[in-house]
């Protein structure tokens, strides 16, 4: 509950909610559209009952109602938050599997939203159209929508649309939501994100009200405020459906990010998971060179299929019992994964007859590597020879609480898991336990000497990180935002550091960008080597420090190494892809 709430918090305070913020603070603070009678004079004749107000110390007929639509709008913040935080969360919680069950497109949510806002917008600005689209309400013994209701219907409409920074709890509740995995603990974890979230959302829409209340402007002009707060929601709508407001969240720098890797760090997946999972994270956050008690190994379940075992066969609790085991998580196009996995195939190599087993569990990161023929050619590809098992569900992937590519769970003879590495490197730890585990089950067993492979793990803290090119993850480009279809673009007369930039024709999809005609990608970088993830076929043409090299592609996405230097360096590389080739990261080493 505790790492919910601060991860709310975080959220709510994060770049990716500045576009709802102008909408929260005005409708905190615009009032009932019902037009109020002002107080009589001494003496004056009160109004007609229903809009009547006190004089002389008397209560008149009508001055309760005046007072009910006063605590109205006191409430109002409160409703419009209240709104936002359920909708969000239920939407997030929910939406992909209701969705998954029904034959509606996967963005109907976010599209409904999108309507609402306008509609509400539109009705905040013309008192006719509010009126009309009470008329429902007044039918179930809701006398008007704006009000309490106006507030509570606004804030579902912004919760449908409202895409925080998915920070790792956020991701952790969207993971459990989109693979059915609801239980007690993700509800409790998604109740108090929302409280946490609301609370900075609160403060504005407070604001909002505190403003309204004290500030003579908007009292005195309380009709156009509604119509300013109107437009904006207008405004709102139109920039999220063009993906504007993207433009916003990627050009103000993410001053909550250290925040949510410190969060990362209390084992956000593994607090959804059982009790194994939660002993298996504060193992990896407590790795030592000695065997640790992790507790019992997860299952290795739901798996589609496994590759490198006779005829495909399962790998069983049973072939299992009385083994060493090593479960190592990779993605096959993943580059940490790459520089990992020759560690450990010699492990595997070197000990499988002293009776340990390797399981390589592939959970995919994009969505061509779901394709089971695409995993076997990368297996085939990087030399491993161990089982793969292809997790394209998650269920082992969640099972073990995971959150890494790559990721080790080393596991004794008895079904303890003993040791958790996360990443690349401190390979010599993990076969120095690969070697105590097998000598604590068959203590006659000769071990051959130690494995002798280079450790190639970036350790330059000012390295480039992975640079995603499709619109959804693309962080470090500065043609932002890159939108989504056909598009034309033109290279910049600068590049910033660690950045990307277009040239010629893209077609722009979610994870990945689409050559056509004179396709080109200019990038900034700092590494000793740079890799890009290309599928499809034809040529890619890279130029680096004035030399050109031609690179043939064919068939499902790799990893090609397009620069490869004995020392990292600041430099710029120019790469041209032919019509047709699909570009999805950079990564670098």
């Amino acid at each position: 509950m505790l790492i919910g709430i601060v991860g709310g918090i975080i959220t709510g305070i994060s770049p990716c909610v500045l576009p709802v913020l102008p909408v929260v603070f005005l409708a905190g603070g615009v009032q009932d559209t019902r037009p109020r009678q002002p107080a009589p004079a001494p003496g004056q004749a009160a109004p007609a009952p229903g809009q009547a107000v006190p004089a002389h110390g008397k209560t008149v007929p009508g001055a309760g109602r005046r007072d009910r639509a006063e605590r109205r709008a006191s409430r109002r913040p409160y409703l419009v938050v209240a709104g936002l935080a359920l909708s969000f969360s239920a939407f997030t919680l929910l939406g992909t599997l209701v969705l998954s069950v029904l034959p509606l497109p996967t963005d109907i949510v976010r599209w409904a939203g999108l309507v609402a806002l306008v509609l509400l917008g539109v009705a905040m600005m013309f008192p006719p159209v509010q009126h009309l689209l009470e008329r429902p309400f007044s039918r179930i013994g809701q006398r008007q929508v704006s009000g309490e209701h106006g507030g509570f219907v606004l804030g579902l409409a912004l919760g449908a649309v409202y895409v925080p920074c998915a920070g790792p709890v956020l991701a952790a509740i969207t993971v459990a939501g989109a693979t059915g995995m609801i239980g007690l603990r993700t509800v409790a974890l998604t109740v108090a994100f929302a409280c946490g979230t609301a609370l900075p959302l609160l403060g504005f829409a407070l604001a909002g009200r505190g403003v309204a209340e004290r500030v003579r402007a908007f009292r005195d002009r309380e009709r156009g405020v509604r119509i300013v707060a109107g437009a904006v929601m207008i405004a709102l709508a139109v920039a999220l459906t063009f993906d504007v407001t993207d433009a916003l969240q990627r050009t103000v720098p993410d001053y909550t990010a250290s925040l949510n890797k410190d969060l990362d760090g209390a084992g956000v997946s593994a607090q959804l998971g059982s009790d194994q999972a939660a002993g298996l994270a504060t193992c990896a956050q407590e790795a030592r060179p000695v065997p640790q008690n992790c507790g019992k190994a997860p299952a290795i379940s739901g798996i589609q299929q496994w590759l490198n075992t006779p005829d495909g066969t399962p790998v069983t609790a049973a072939d299992l019992a009385g083994k060493v085991v090593l479960v190592d998580f990779w993605a096959y196009s993943c580059i940490n994964c790459q520089r990992a996995i020759p560690h450990v195939q010699a492990w595997y190599s070197a000990y499988k007859a002293a009776g340990l087993v390797v399981i390589g569990v592939h959970t995919p990161e994009y969505a061509f590597e779901h394709v089971p023929a695409n995993v076997a050619a990368g297996a085939k590809r990087l030399h491993i020879t161990y089982p793969v098992a292809v997790d394209n569900g998650y269920t082992t992937w969640n099972n073990f609480g995971n959150d890494s590519w790559p990721a080790e769970y080393l596991i004794d003879a008895t079904g303890e898991v003993r040791h958790v590495a996360i990443g690349e490197g401190d390979y010599s730890t993990t076969e120095s336990l690969i070697r105590q585990l097998l000598t604590a089950a068959h203590p006659a067993v000769t071990l051959p000497a130690s494995t002798d492979v280079a450790d190639t793990t970036p350790d330059d803290p000012d390295q480039t990180p992975e640079t995603y090119l499709g619109s959804e993850r693309a962080t470090n480009g500065i043609q932002e935002p890159l939108g989504s279809g056909r598009r034309t673009f033109s290279y910049p007369q600068a590049l910033p550091d660690d950045a990307f930039a277009l040239a010629g024709t893209w077609t722009v999809g979610e994870e990945a960008l689409t050559a056509e005609e004179n396709a080109g990608i200019e990038l900034n970088f700092f590494a000793g080597a740079a890799y890009l993830d290309v599928g499809g076929t034809g040529t890619i043409t890279a130029t680096l420090d004035g030399k050109t090299t031609t690179y043939q592609v064919s068939g499902a996405p790799n990893i090609y190494t397009l620069a490869d230097r004995p020392s990292p360096a600041r430099d710029t590389l120019t790469v041209i892809l032919s019509p047709g080739l699909t570009a999805y990261s950079f990564t670098f080493g």
